[in-house]
């Protein structure tokens, strides 16, 4: 830490993202993450061509098959798509399969309750980042939704590995980022070790950076082209600008608050979940604090309901 070092995400090392890729399967993924993300919006073929940058005959074959199975659905009068109801038993039956669901709803729901606020449970699932439950916030806008997917990769992510080994974060760090970024390394770990001592993290997001992040929703790095990818990377903060720790605040100075963090862990005290609380909100440092502490709270009831525990540093 002594040597300061900045590093550019777009230099992912050799080997990053090599993995063997299907562009037919990546359109079908991009038609179902299009219309996921615009629940009871239903889309004719040469507009869903059109925006998803698809020829029709390719659009048609895929929409075809997946109405077939069930996964979308066609009126037959005004011949527009939709989701379907394969994709309810799907999520259902993926839900099942992460047992933490339930547990991590019943903690959460109290703590929404008590802040008057809306709480969530994301995780790491395969490449993206799953919102997988939401409670509390009823009439705010919604922070977050079940079954949003964010990319797993640079800037977007480190609070899912923020708790976890050193070697995780550096997986992260070296995974082909979302957008071509420069971190700080000596910031990045100055933050790294607060949070773990806090075993919290909160951030504060500008308007812009808010619409940005909820844009991201269902992206992934090669859905946008290189000179959209630069102009975006303009307006994202850096982990440094996202983090309010401690010394960011004056006494009795008031910051806007998007949202504070902390994490779960499985049986081998890595993290299995992060736990959100959305606060939204203009707090004091020791608003932050409390609202923390109540947090990792919930969290470690999460942690041993689920027989997980902390890692040992």
């Amino acid at each position: 830490m002594a040597r300061r070092e900045t590093e550019s995400l777009g230099e992912s090392t050799a080997g990053a993202g090599a993995a063997r890729r299907s562009p037919p399967t990546e359109r079908v993924v991009q038609v179902l993450d299009h219309l996921v993300a615009r629940p009871g919006v239903r889309f004719g073929l040469s507009e869903l061509a059109r925006e998803l940058d698809l020829s029709k005959p390719t659009c048609l074959g895929i929409l075809t098959v997946l109405a077939d199975a069930g996964y979308l659905i066609r009126d037959p009068v005004d011949k527009t798509y939709g989701l379907g109801p394969a994709l309810i038993v799907a999520g259902r039956a993926a839900q099942r399969g992460f047992a933490s669901g339930p547990v991590a709803h019943r903690h959460l729901a109290a703590l929404a309750e008590e802040f008057g606020v809306m709480c969530s449970a994301s995780a790491v699932v395969g490449d993206r980042i799953a919102v997988l439950d939401v409670v509390g916030g009823h009439g705010a806008a919604a922070a977050a939704r079940v079954g949003e997917v964010y990319p797993f990769a640079p800037p977007v992510g480190l609070m899912y590995v923020l708790w976890d080994t050193d070697g995780r974060i550096e997986q992260w760090l070296r995974r082909e980022p979302t957008l071509p970024v420069t971190v700080d390394r000596d910031d990045l770990w100055r933050i790294v070790t607060e949070c773990r001592r806090t075993g919290y993290l909160a951030e504060s997001l500008t308007p812009g950076g808010r619409r940005l992040y909820a844009l991201m929703a269902g992206v992934v790095s090669h859905d946008l082209a290189p000179e959209m990818r630069e102009m975006l990377a303009e307006l994202v903060a850096s982990p440094g600008e996202r983090v309010l720790l401690p010394d960011a605040f004056a006494a009795g100075e008031e910051r806007a608050v998007n949202l504070v963090a902390a994490p779960a862990y499985d049986p081998d005290g890595h993290q299995s979940l992060v736990l959100t609380l959305h606060l939204e909100r203009e707090v004091d440092a020791a608003g932050i604090e409390r609202c923390g502490a109540a947090l990792v709270a919930v969290a470690d009831a999460i942690t041993a309901d689920l027989g997980g525990r902390r890692p040992a540093r």
